[in-house]
């Protein structure tokens, strides 16, 4: 039996800050793992078969990794669908970046795979993180339009 036609190997690509490396994981699904099963079966040794409590033990084994990737891909929609709702609540807001070098009023927000990161109205832009400050946008006072000048409450006598 060809493994290789068995396995589904797929390319990643992992972007730190350091450096930028391509990393294969293999992935192998609950058919594939059956057909490795069934041909682990057939070419065991007669004389010292493998026994079933070692058989169920991987597919136990297998269910509980396959269980764990099916918790950890919730989990990233989860994530992206948190990081969506902090872009779209970020825009309009008044930022001050954690090292109070860069601040402003949020223009856009981009979710990427690591965060969010803001444009600011000054062309700025920074990657949301721990100690981000965030108030809302700076109106200016309201204009006065009652025409009296003299700025006071006052009632004539």
């Amino acid at each position: 039996m060809d493994v290789a036609s068995i396995l589904n190997t797929t390319k990643t690509t992992q972007t730190t800050p350091e450096t930028q490396s391509a990393t294969a994981a293999p992935t192998l699904d609950y058919n594939a793992f059956l057909h490795l099963l069934i041909a682990q079966m057939r070419n065991q040794d007669p004389m010292e078969p493998m026994k079933s409590s070692d058989y169920v033990a991987q597919l136990a084994t297998f269910s509980q990794v396959e269980k764990t990737i099916q918790t950890n891909e919730r989990i990233a929609s989860l994530l992206n669908t948190s990081n969506l709702q902090l872009a779209e609540n970020l825009v309009g807001k008044m930022v001050i970046s954690d090292e109070n070098k860069t601040g402003g009023v949020v223009v856009a927000a981009k979710v990427l795979s690591n965060g969010v990161m803001v444009l600011l109205d000054n062309g700025q832009e920074f990657m949301v993180g721990p100690g981000l400050i965030i108030g809302e946008k700076a109106t200016p006072p309201p204009a006065d339009t009652g025409g009296d000048s003299s700025g006071g409450d006052e009632t004539p006598a």
